[in-house]
């Protein structure tokens, strides 16, 4: 709780200049290129219909000047009422196009980043929440989706400056030069905007991510809290991580909206200094009335476009900002460093370690010289105190780890040298706490082998104790799970991970055995399945029951990362070393000559 305090970096946040961030949008526009041709050609259009309207009315006043009649009047209105058809067909042609190659981009885009995402290592999920993530694939994609509509809108204008600049040209070149000369302020002022507007919008986004983690850790929690009447607390710290997040988005508002302003009053003084100097010339006749109207409407139309270059300047740094953070997700490395793409046969379930060194941080070490051999087909388990280095294990033998030092061989191949999407196939794995996605209990089972058929997975199912867990489901396989499993209770998750791994026929199980208390039929049931799975494979076991220590070909046992005994269960007893703490500690409670004496106390008392 409380993991949302500040709106610091991410530490896998990197800067990108903007021409980086161009050219990798450009790529992601380049499926997109025909509909953005037409639609660059349809502002093109639109720019030029747009810098006709003034030239159209000016010769229609010139007209009317020499020929005053209403027939003149009629076919100035007209043309007038056409141009504007004409804009608004190219318009809407324009920002259909535009939508789709933008949700195209988008598509394309948080395909990527959720692909990315999803073939992170463990270590990135252990360090960043789940919640900034979501965000960055959705709010920033999002962000950036707006702001690809406005920079094409202002695209058309800027089409409509370079003609009105021809035109102005024309019309009085030295009061154009004026003109040109002033721009380069405008645009120093508009670039000063733009590194402060990238950092208020970095933490704006960095803002609504903490928000949404927030929301995903209370909702995800709900449970917990209600247990312990907390939901003041949730609530109170979620109104926290808002009001940072609102505060934020002020400063980014307040930013963005001095921007407009501030541009808006040195062009009003640009213009005033024109129109003084431009009404000299008209009032020497030095140019005609239309001319002169023409430079005035010119200029206003002039002005629009690079004032909001200048706004949007700063809004696209809400675009740049998204895809800086989508890009950082997307390129965050692997800490999981493999030197080749095997693909691998059924695997025969060798697991060796060769002196193995694993530190989560440098001054941490969590594994030291560790050596071991699990031979193919041996079940082993693993048992030691919390922190001992059991899970550690079992991560590095299903790469979810990088280790530091030594070297891990299956079936005498480096693990380096696999492909890890091929090996994966390979391994079953039932942790501790098993997740089970929203569907039915045989959607869940098919998860690991989607070309298994229904028939089978019953036929699977009913190998376990005949079939009568399956009585215990209101719907049999097709009973609804449930999110993350919810309607089902810990047994029932821990047979339907169980029947996963058994349709997956693994050559290397490994489990991390629950703690939570089980009913002596859901128990003997998780027991049959295991010993089918055990049966076939090389298991690895980090045990919590008496019943899966005792059937253990090994057991290893563990402290501060080291092994310090091992061998079978009644050969550890006799020596009294740790395993006899642990069993005593841990264990002993469950075995039947502790229930009997149990009973015999309580009988007695």
């Amino acid at each position: 709780m409380g993991f949302f305090q500040d709106l610091e970096r991410e530490d896998y946040d990197r800067s990108y200049r903007d021409r980086e961030l161009v050219v990798r949008l450009a790529a992601h526009f380049r499926p997109q290129r025909r509909r953005v041709l037409i639609a660059a050609i349809a502002t093109v259009l639109m720019g030029a219909a747009g810098a006709a309207s003034p030239i159209l009315v000016s010769r229609g006043i010139g007209l009317l000047d020499q020929a005053p009649g209403a027939p003149q009047a009629i076919v100035i209105v007209g043309a007038l009422f056409l141009l504007g058809v004409l804009v608004w067909l190219v318009n809407w042609i324009r920002r259909r196009l535009l939508i789709r190659a933008v949700g195209g981009v988008m598509l394309d885009l948080r395909t990527e980043a959720f692909s990315a995402t999803a073939s992170h290592d463990m270590v990135f999920y252990d360090e960043h929440t789940s919640g900034k993530v979501v965000s960055r694939i959705t709010s920033d994609t999002n962000e950036f989706s707006q702001v690809a509509v406005l920079v094409t809108d202002v695209a058309s204008e800027v089409i409509q400056v370079g003609i009105l600049i021809v035109v102005l040209l024309a019309i009085e070149w030295r009061l154009t030069l004026w003109l040109l000369a002033m721009l380069p302020v405008f645009l120093l002022v508009a670039l000063g905007f733009r590194r402060l507007a990238r950092i208020v919008i970095r933490r704006s986004m960095r803002g609504i991510a903490n928000v949404n983690a927030s929301i995903k850790e209370a909702v995800t929690g709900i449970t917990v809290a209600k247990n312990f009447r907390q939901e003041e607390t949730i609530y109170s710290e979620f109104d926290q991580v808002n009001r940072q997040s609102y505060g934020a988005n002020v400063k980014r508002g307040f930013v963005l909206s001095v921007v407009f302003p501030t541009l808006n009053a040195m062009m009003g003084f640009g213009t005033a200094l024109l129109v003084y100097r431009g009404g000299l010339s008209a009032a020497a006749g030095a140019i005609a009335v239309g001319a002169w109207y023409l430079f005035v409407r010119g200029l206003d139309r002039f002005w629009f476009p690079i004032l909001s270059l200048s706004e949007f300047w700063s809004q696209i740094q809400g675009g740049l900002s998204a895809a800086e953070r989508v890009f950082a997700l997307i390129d965050t490395e692997s800490q999981v460093r493999q030197t080749d793409r095997l693909k691998l046969p059924r695997l025969q379930g060798q697991i060796r370690f060769e002196q193995v060194d694993l530190r989560y941080r440098p001054t941490e070490p969590v594994l030291e010289q560790l050596s071991l051999t699990i031979e193919p087909g041996e079940n082993l388990a693993l048992v030691g105190h919390t922190g001992a280095g059991k899970s550690s294990i079992v991560k590095l033998i299903t790469r979810f780890y990088e280790f530091q030092g030594g070297r891990l061989f299956v079936d005498g191949m480096d693990i380096r040298s696999f492909d890890l999407r091929d090996y994966r196939r390979h391994i079953g794995l039932v942790p501790q706490n098993p997740f089970l996605f929203s569907g039915t209990v045989i959607d869940n089972i098919r998860y690991a082998n989607p070309d298994i058929s229904d028939g089978n997975i019953e036929a699977l199912a009913r190998r376990i104790g005949s079939g009568e867990w399956l009585e215990t489901l209101p719907e049999g396989l097709q009973t609804e799970v449930g999110e993350r499993g919810a309607r089902l209770s810990m047994g029932q998750r821990q047979l339907v991970s169980l029947m996963r791994v058994l349709v997956q026929r693994p050559s290397i199980f490994i489990l991390d055995e629950a703690t939570a208390s089980i009913d002596p039929f859901t128990e003997s049931q998780i027991q049959e399945a295991l010993e089918l799975i055990l049966a076939e494979t090389t298991s690895i076991l980090i045990a919590h029951r008496l019943s899966t220590v005792r059937a253990c070909d090994r057991i290893i046992v563990l402290r501060q990362g080291r092994i310090i005994e091992q061998g079978d269960h009644h050969s550890l007893i006799a020596q009294s070393g740790h395993y006899s703490e642990l069993y005593n500690t841990y264990f002993r409670h469950q075995s039947l000559e502790y229930i009997q004496q149990a009973r015999q106390a309580a009988v007695a008392t």
